[in-house]
């Protein structure tokens, strides 16, 4: 940036760094997504399209920051769990808040044409962020649980709603006076009794949520993806299968250097230390999975350790 006699305006921005070492936790809503909904026609109480559009413009922001390591989402919102380690953007507040709530946003326009090719954008949309800040896994735990629990109570009684209308033959406000003062038990016997709709029978994806989480490949997946890269001779090699996975990528990535860079030239010294201490940091391999499960129960958290560690 030009060193001017202007450049003192600078002075007025004021720093946000985020608090280190604490779990940071983006959430994004949909803004006035009720209007949004009702002018795109979605489906009620439940538009798949809808649904599995947000869960992609989700997993391309996981691809895009690695440091996100847990999404989980409901409706018109998506909670991101960032590696308690994290320095994105020197964790500065409004950077991280900005950047992650627009590329949301951009991927949601983006893909929109593929979810729903027969309706077209009748005005933009938009969503908004902001950043919690937790001091330990249990308090990450709880705030998820908080979630999911959440989308299980509102969608247990949008439910119960839409089919008192559709169904029923109720208007809005018939159908929210009907629901007035009820209980979970009392909306499962509504629905069951007068529509014979078993709610734990409905799509997980509705009852749950969407869970993205990033998955460790396997040595065996990772020795496969580096034998690919090969050649044929050596691919057929009977010995190529006892080479573990790292000899391998070493080997690919080898051969790959012989082929990009005259064979006189040496890495100086500080090149071959920057190269070690990047392995030392470097994350293993992952990719994004997809669930619609439980994670309020210890089972998702115990069989996925690595989501809450450093």
């Amino acid at each position: 940036m030009a060193n001017s006699k202007y450049a003192y305006v600078r002075d007025f921005e004021l720093p946000d760094p985020l608090l280190p070492g604490t779990f940071m936790l983006f959430r994004l809503d949909g803004h006035s997504f009720h209007r949004f909904s009702e002018k795109h026609e979605f489906t009620k109480p439940n538009d798949v399209r809808a649904l599995e559009l947000m869960d992609r413009a989700a997993k391309d922001v996981m691809e895009e920051y690695p440091d996100i390591v847990l999404a989980f989402g409901e409706s018109d919102e998506f909670s991101f769990l960032l590696r308690k380690s994290t320095n994105l953007y020197n964790r500065r507040e409004s950077k991280i808040v900005s950047t992650l709530t627009s590329l949301f946003t951009s991927c949601y326009v983006f893909h929109w044409p593929t979810y729903f090719p027969d309706s077209k954008l009748q005005y933009p949309p938009s969503f908004d962020g902001r950043i919690v800040l937790y001091p330990t896994s249990r308090h990450i735990r709880d705030y998820f649980a908080w979630r999911q629990a959440d989308t299980h109570i509102n969608n247990l009684y949008n439910t119960t709603f839409w089919a008192l209308i559709q169904q029923g033959g109720q208007t809005t406000t018939e159908a929210h006076a009907t629901l007035s003062g009820t209980y979970s038990k009392e909306k499962h016997e509504i629905l069951y009794s007068k529509f014979g709709v078993n709610y734990n029978n409905l799509d997980a994806r509705f009852r749950k949520g969407t869970v993205l989480f990033r998955q460790e490949i396997l040595a065996e997946e990772e020795q496969e993806a580096a034998i690919s890269t090969l050649s044929p001779i050596e691919a057929n090699d009977p010995t190529t299968e006892q080479k573990t996975a790292p000899d391998l990528v070493e080997q690919a990535s080898s051969q790959s250097a012989l082929l990009t860079s005259p064979p006189t030239v040496k890495r100086n010294y500080k090149a071959k230390k920057a190269e070690k201490e990047k392995a030392k940091t470097k994350q293993p391999p992952t990719r994004i999975e997809v669930l619609h499960c439980d994670i309020i129960k210890d089972e998702f958290w115990d069989n996925r350790p690595g989501i809450l560690g450093e």
